[in-house]
């Protein structure tokens, strides 16, 4: 995770600064195994089940939800989502997620980037997540001259993907605290991070269509992130899977969409607005509107956070 150190491009429009990210909805094919992992495993809350679909998070707003589809299969080689990241409020929830992964004997790959401390694993299903906490009190990292380059609080350098010194996080824990306790109200899709087809076309999109803030490209790393309200990055996105990557089908395990979500109707009307007068394709949900990049990536564009149940199965 990365911090801009380089100015942000200028454009006409921009996005309210308290725009956030709302809920990723996934296709799964077993929705009963992938609901007790991610309550057992990543400690989300079941909000609600109905029919083929359930909604999970910390007991606040959706952040998670899954649709079965049950001759979905894994796509290679595709655009789509890379990972979703949930943010915890501060170490001692890392720590407490991830004690419970270690507790469980789960596979995860615990990594200091600096100014976040994270760790990843897969689902089931073989869908990455991202578990983390800020921390820029312990550095930074960046794009310089379109270079990627890290930097502790001391001054001194990193490369930004350092093994997380996991006993030190751990003792943020007291002996009273309890690993199967399920992840805090205040966790958060803090960022997604996208599998694109090209870099340029995705950030005229995220930026120069919706009015993110461009936070940079690093073309070495085949990078690219955006964000609102000057956040690190509320969305990444690479070209790991190679120019020119196609889309996966409609039979693929994987993202439907993620919702953006606006401070309120006047912002969303605006945004709309925008959209509408540049030719996008929108499709209107009882929820808000949806649009797609140019790698097919589906975003709901939205004015409230998700908890209805089932709201939008358009989508």
């Amino acid at each position: 995770m990365i911090s801009v150190t380089e100015p942000m491009s200028k454009i006409d429009f921009r996005i309210h600064p308290g725009t956030r990210l709302g809920h990723v909805h996934l296709s799964v094919a077993d929705l009963d195994r992938q609901v007790e992992f991610y309550q057992k495993v990543i400690g989300l809350k079941l909000h609600w089940r109905e029919g083929r679909t359930a909604g999970l998070g910390g007991g606040e707003e959706d952040l998670l939800r899954l649709t079965e589809q049950r001759d979905a299969r894994r796509a290679r080689g595709t655009t789509g989502l890379y990972h979703f990241a949930l943010l915890l409020p501060n170490r001692r929830e890392l720590a407490r997620a991830t004690g419970r992964l270690f507790a469980l004997r789960y596979p995860n790959y615990p990594t200091d980037h600096i100014m976040t401390k994270t760790t990843y694993l897969d689902d089931p299903e073989e869908q990455n997540i991202e578990l983390y906490a800020d921390t820029p009190e312990d550095g930074m990292m960046g794009f310089v001259d379109g270079e990627f380059v890290a930097r502790r609080a001391d001054g001194s350098p990193s490369n930004g993907r350092e093994p997380l010194d996991v006993e030190a996080l751990l003792r943020e824990l007291s002996a009273e605290d309890r690993l199967d306790e399920p992840m805090p109200r205040e966790t958060r899709l803090g960022h997604i991070h996208l599998y694109v087809a090209d870099l340029d076309a995705a950030m005229r999109f995220y930026h120069g269509l919706l009015g993110f803030d461009d936070m940079g490209i690093a073309r070495g790393f085949r990078m690219g992130m955006v964000s609102a309200g000057g956040y690190h990055h509320h969305i990444g996105f690479n070209t790991w899977v190679g120019e020119g990557a196609p889309p996966p089908g409609a039979d693929m395990l994987g993202m439907r969409y993620f919702s953006v979500v606006l401070p309120g109707k006047v912002e969303l009307r605006q945004l709309e607005e925008r959209l509408r007068q540049a030719g996008a394709e929108l499709e209107q949900t009882e929820t808000g509107l949806i649009v797609r990049d140019p790698s097919r990536n589906t975003v709901l564009l939205t004015d409230r956070a998700g908890s209805l149940p089932g709201s939008e199965r358009a989508a």
